[in-house]
């Protein structure tokens, strides 16, 4: 099942080549949505209503992707993982962790859709960070890794956009400040549901700017696997049904080169999780 805020409302996705959308207030007659936040706080329900869905019969509408939201829009919770590849932490000058990596967050008013023109601080060396995104579907507090995956609603990409000046100017980091700039948390198209793919621990992702590969990895690399993740996490707050996990970035990131590379105005960075899609971000 694939899942999206089509105009600040919970709509599904149906279609390979001819992307279609089908309202799920809707659809459902009122018993789910309008919104996304409403549909992950009963997500069980939801799955049920979802699965016995005939999209051959539904009112289905063409998808405009300047119409896409964050498929979170309002979480309450935005956790975003740092060092969570091996090859990553070294380009960084750090030890891979051993226990739970670095969780900082990203604030809600830097989400933005898939498709996007961001502008670029003044002074700032704006950087890439592609990750898997994590949706929670289910309320989770002190759960063991066997079932961290039983509290997922779905996977989408994100970006994790990075201003390295404001982000590391003393005398401490400013992570949260420096990486939540408007634009600077584009996610989407959609939330893609785990049965979707065919191993779910092992996700394709990597980014280009202006076609140039920068980032590549797979998510079988990950350090701390999404169900770790949400051990580790659990184990100190409890998430909430809708709260966004960014789950790290593999190495390639512009702060990690010699000399440091960061984005330009006018340059068009892609981001892309194979089984979900693609980000467009255009930078100003």
């Amino acid at each position: 099942m694939r899942l999206a805020a089509y105009d600040d409302r919970a709509t599904l996705v149906v279609g390979a080549d001819d992307v279609r959308g089908i309202d799920v207030a809707i659809a459902s007659e009122g018993r789910f949505g309008p919104g996304l936040t409403e549909v992950y706080d009963d997500w069980a329900a939801f799955r049920v209503w979802a699965s016995g869905r005939d999209a051959a019969a539904a009112d289905t509408f063409p998808i405009d992707r300047a119409h896409l939201g964050a498929p979170s829009p309002r979480p309450r919770q935005v956790l975003a993982v740092g060092l969570n590849y091996d090859e990553h932490a070294a380009e960084s000058g750090f030890e891979s962790p051993t226990d739970l990596p670095p969780v900082f967050t990203k604030y809600i008013s830097s989400f933005s859709g898939p498709d996007t023109t961001v502008t670029i601080p003044p002074g700032g060396n704006v950087d890439w960070e592609v990750e898997l995104v994590v949706v929670i579907g289910r309320e989770a507090s002190g759960v063991d890794a066997a079932h961290g995956w039983d509290h997922v609603a779905g996977l989408t990409v994100g970006q994790d956009l990075s201003e390295r000046v404001s982000q590391l100017r003393g005398p401490a980091p400013q992570f949260g400040l420096g990486k939540s700039f408007p634009g600077f948390a584009p996610q989407g198209p959609w939330l893609v549901t785990p049965e979707e793919f065919d191993d779910r621990d092992d996700l394709e992702l990597g980014c280009a700017i202006d076609g140039e590969r920068v980032q590549e990895g797979r998510t079988r690399e990950l350090i701390f696997s999404i169900p770790k993740l949400i051990a580790g996490l659990s184990s100190t707050v409890t998430l909430y049904p809708g709260d966004v996990i960014f789950t790290g970035t593999p190495a390639g990131v512009g702060a990690g080169r010699t000399p440091p590379r960061f984005l330009s105005p006018g340059q068009t960075l892609t981001s892309w999780v194979t089984g979900i899609g693609e980000l467009h971000q255009t930078f100003v």
